[in-house]
């Protein structure tokens, strides 16, 4: 009786075993965050922010990520605040919303950083009955804490990490994720996207990255990787362009005649990666 109920088994064993694989497709949610939903509609998204649903797909990729509204949420250098306008209002209630961004208090780093900061600043003043008091919390780009260790999680990176690769601090990063996050904790990662066997420098000048590399930068602080997501792909995306991933919109470096060509093609192709921080059990 017993081997029978063995041998009965094992195919759901092996069926679970295939839906966690980090290849495998996860399934969606089982149901809508109304919540969420209600933050997304919000009237204080500026109207050009929503209109980049399409290519950012904020619901899909937040619950993907796994996260909740009574989390402890870290946002790596939120730049002017697109995320922030649906993390903070989220968390406002039951969580807590931390930005992490540059210290201003470092001089001579590059103009842009002293520009957006600002610009972040001014869109959480004086709105606490939509953003609540998320903190803006200040690290040194050359030796990254973002916080005391074990305390968030989830800590979320939008379109950054192909910075700290050019850079070429992308390890100290990863290892302070690894600190920041609870056992257990979620880091989640989209990027924009290369060719599998692009080289560095390549990378480094274009602005995407190979799956490969971030699995390999944050498997060495620790982090397993536990699924990837194509919610943010873009088929339509050949990555091949004068100016790397900035030809492209948002940025739109190019020329005018060829703006309806890279205005078809839309937003870059991007990777959604979720790791975890193995818990101590």
């Amino acid at each position: 009786m017993k081997r029978l109920l063995l041998v009965a088994l094992l195919p759901v064993a092996f069926a679970a075993c295939a839906a966690t694989s980090p290849s495998a497709t996860p399934a969606p949610a089982a149901a809508r965050d109304a919540g969420l939903d209600a933050v997304l509609a919000g009237s204080w998204r500026d109207a050009k922010n929503s209109a980049r649903d399409q290519y950012r797909h904020p619901r899909e990729t937040l619950a993907f990520f796994g996260v909740r509204a009574d989390q402890t949420v870290i946002e790596i250098t939120p730049g002017g605040g697109w995320y922030v306008e649906v993390l903070a209002p989220y968390l406002r209630e039951h969580g807590r919303y931390v930005a992490a961004v540059w210290d201003d208090a470092i001089p001579d780093q590059p103009g842009y950083r002293y520009g957006l900061n600002r610009q972040l600043r001014a869109k959480l003043a004086g709105n606490a009955a939509v953003f609540g008091a998320p903190e803006v919390r200040v690290f040194d780009p050359k030796a990254p804490v973002f916080g005391p260790p074990a305390s968030a999680d989830a800590v979320l990176t939008f379109r950054n990490a192909h910075n700290w690769v050019a850079d070429g601090n992308a390890d100290t990063y990863f290892k302070a994720f690894f600190d920041v996050l609870k056992p257990g904790g979620t880091l989640g990662v989209a990027d924009h996207r290369a060719r599998p066997g692009t080289d560095l420098e390549t990378m480094k000048a274009s602005g995407y990255l190979t799956e490969a590399l971030v699995i390999e930068y944050a498997t060495k602080a620790g982090f397993v990787l536990e699924a990837k997501s194509e919610i943010n792909a873009n088929p339509q995306d050949s990555t091949d362009h004068p100016n790397g991933v900035w030809t492209l919109p948002p940025t739109n470096r190019h020329d005018a005649a060829d703006d309806a060509k890279y205005q078809a093609i839309g937003e870059s192709d991007r990777m959604t990666l979720r790791f975890r921080k193995p818990s101590r059990d």
